[in-house]
């Protein structure tokens, strides 16, 4: 709907024979060992006592960016300073607007997933079990994003990410195979998820002088939205002249996860994105309430900005 004007990369880096010592029982991040760590491992030197430093490699990632940049003569690049506990490497790229690209450092592993996402990814109803056994089998990721420890950061924990399962997903998001393809039925899920990252944006963009809606992002948008095509997996539930419907649907699922301060993370379960070690409870109520409003005034902050 806004202007496509942020982009995220990921760089892929292949990581054989690791094991997951998982931290604080976070459920999402961890420290990285190498089961075996022969003289020839590329990464030996990111490797303290034992673990894969996080804050070394991304360090040494942001270099070789830096480095990289220089050599480009023709284009206006430059890199955002380093935002604290954020994986991403921010690029900006000046042209006739401003472009943002994140550049995020992956690590790769073909292992098994780890034992906390055995109950997640709830798509048997809506995509089928085969479709999430295949899911299942693809490689999971870890990004250098820093689990919180008291008011600061715990710097060499990885985050699990599985942001390229949810782009399958989202590209094939019908119970029908041909849902939203030329030939296919059209259905509204996609307009949903744009529309309820739009309110969000727009809501940030609104108070971006006050500090309540800083931790809220379009990740949260996106688990909400996911939850609500697990419970209504129809391709009928979401035909396009139900839109208006579908996607109050979607803001009263999210009111509910703000007042209840639970929502779960989608791969998780464990992980609830909405405890408030995560978002305290005002700001959670400040984002209630201006979604309240918006939604029983016919959402006037559509036509700001």
């Amino acid at each position: 709907i806004s202007a496509p004007n942020e982009f995220d990369v990921m760089f892929k880096l292949e990581v054989p024979r690791i094991q997951l010592e998982e931290y604080c029982d976070s459920g999402a991040h961890y420290f990285v060992k190498f089961k075996r760590n022969p003289k020839g491992n590329p990464l030996k030197h990111f490797v303290e006592e034992e673990i894969l430093s996080a804050s070394k490699m991304l360090l040494k990632f942001r270099k070789i960016i830096k480095d990289e940049i220089k050599n480009i003569k023709d284009i206006d690049i430059t890199m955002e300073k380093k935002k604290p506990g954020s994986p991403a490497v921010t690029l900006v790229i000046r042209k006739s607007e401003e472009i943002f690209v994140d550049i995020i450092l992956a690590l790769e592993s073909k292992s098994s997933w780890p034992a906390n996402t055995q109950k997640g990814l709830p798509i048997n109803n809506w995509l089928g079990a085969k479709v999430r056994t295949n899911l299942r089998r693809q490689p999971f990721y870890l990004v250098p994003k820093h689990a919180k420890k008291g008011n600061g950061f715990q710097e060499e924990t990885w985050r699990l990410s599985f942001s390229h399962i949810e782009k399958d997903i989202l590209n094939n998001h019908g119970q029908s195979k041909t849902c939203c393809e030329t030939d296919g039925v059209k259905c509204c899920r996609k307009d949903c998820l744009k529309l309820m990252k739009y309110l969000l944006e727009q809501l940030k963009k609104k108070f971006e002088d006050r500090k309540e809606l800083d931790k809220f992002c379009s990740y949260h948008v996106k688990t909400a939205f996911l939850h609500v095509c697990t419970k209504d997996p129809q391709d009928s539930q979401w035909h396009p002249k139900n839109l208006v419907v579908c996607f109050d649907n979607c803001v009263a699922f999210f009111l509910e996860c703000l007042r209840a301060e639970q929502l779960e993370h989608y791969f998780i379960p464990v992980v609830n994105l909405f405890s408030r070690n995560h978002i305290d409870k005002i700001s959670k109520e400040f984002l209630c309430k201006q979604i309240e409003y918006e939604r029983n005034n016919g959402f006037p902050i559509f036509n700001e900005f």
